[in-house]
């Protein structure tokens, strides 16, 4: 008789710990704001490169001549 009051006990402490472990409630406040981008892409070096290679022609045909 004993033991099914132990177990009911146990039964009931374990079912109550299920229970309030289902009835949390989280709150999430998630809040975005959209802004501008600025990037700025150096182009220079692509840029100085096709000048050097542009003028390196032009100076080894004058240099031939």
């Amino acid at each position: 008789m004993r033991k099914t009051h132990i177990g009911a006990a146990c039964a009931a402490a374990l079912l109550a710990g299920f229970c309030s472990g289902c009835w949390t409630h989280h709150e999430i406040k998630t809040e975005s704001e959209i802004k501008p981008v600025h990037i700025t892409i150096d182009v220079n070096v692509k840029v100085d490169k096709a000048l050097d290679d542009y003028f390196s022609d032009l100076d080894k045909t004058t240099a031939e001549q």
